[in-house]
């Protein structure tokens, strides 16, 4: 069937309509407060960093990036966002990669679904997350990785990927997906328990058949990722030969690493940080 003109200008506005979010919130994700003032804030220069679009099969989606201000061909990292979006912590993530040569991208892998910057946290939990489909997610960042390669200053060829949280099992799915990723870090993101219909596998499902090496890094007072599950996690990614790794720091809690939160741990952040530059670097990333 063919269409007229009328036809996929409307086709295209219902398309459109359908992003909830057609541009990042400045600042902390309500749903993150309280906040603390040991906050990490990352200035911009030798930098440049700000708001993108990215391209994707149905519109567009907004994307922090950061980059260091001079040169090209620069490694790529894809940041992945907690469940409060891409808010003023995941932006500050990329600033300080950026700071280190990287190309860093966080897309809003939510858009289509809700603005949940002024969303609670029960509302996120409830009406959100369940509702995202992973395939939707895993075409979406396949999508910023097309836009950092055509922006000319990316390197694909050393594609990296760090998450938080609800982006921490991305990086797990997504490592599955994308087998040209060189390598992953995952902060405390859950490992089982997430699937229904718009999510087929849990990480655990995956374990044993990645061929990215992935670091998951735990926190061993976590309620969210119980001790047994990490065991299971380790004992599937033994079944395979990604030569993924597992850290579990002691005595913390999820979110240890997010410096706006009462769950931060500086020393516990401080070493994850140093593990996750040398995981990149020593994998080519």
């Amino acid at each position: 069937m063919k269409f007229g003109l009328a036809e996929k200008i409307k086709e295209t506005t219902v398309s459109r309509r359908g992003f909830l979010l057609t541009s990042l919130a400045g600042g902390f994700a309500v749903a993150s407060e309280p906040l603390f003032a040991q906050a990490i804030k990352t200035d911009t220069q030798g930098i440049t960093a700000g708001e993108v679009k990215v391209p994707v099969k149905d519109g567009q989606i907004p994307a922090y990036r950061a980059m260091p201000a001079k040169g090209k061909n620069f490694p790529v990292i894809l940041v992945i966002q907690e469940i409060f979006g891409v808010h003023e912590y995941i932006q500050d993530i990329c600033r300080r990669l950026a700071k280190r040569g990287y190309y860093a991208i966080a897309p809003a892998l939510f858009s289509r679904e809700a603005d949940v910057s002024n969303m609670s946290l029960d509302a996120i939990l409830k009406e959100v997350v369940p509702v995202v489909p992973d395939a939707q997610v895993m075409t979406d960042i396949d999508s910023t990785v097309a836009f950092a390669k055509a922006s000319g200053k990316a390197n694909t060829a050393r594609l990296g990927i760090v998450g938080y949280c609800w982006g921490g099992r991305t990086v797990w799915l997504y490592a599955n997906h994308n087998p040209a990723v060189k390598a992953g870090v995952a902060y405390y993101g859950l490992l089982a328990g997430l699937k229904g219909p718009n999510k087929p596998a849990d990480p655990v499902d995956v374990a044993a058949n990645l061929k990215v090496p992935v670091l998951g890094l735990y926190a061993g007072e976590d309620s969210f990722v119980p001790d047994e599950v990490v065991d299971k996690m380790r004992n599937e990614l033994g079944k395979g030969n990604s030569a993924s790794e597992i850290v579990v720091f002691p005595a913390v809690n999820h979110g240890f690493h997010a410096d706006y939160r009462p769950t931060y741990d500086r020393r516990a952040a401080t070493y994850a940080w140093k593990l996750t530059l040398d995981w990149f670097k020593e994998r080519g990333v």
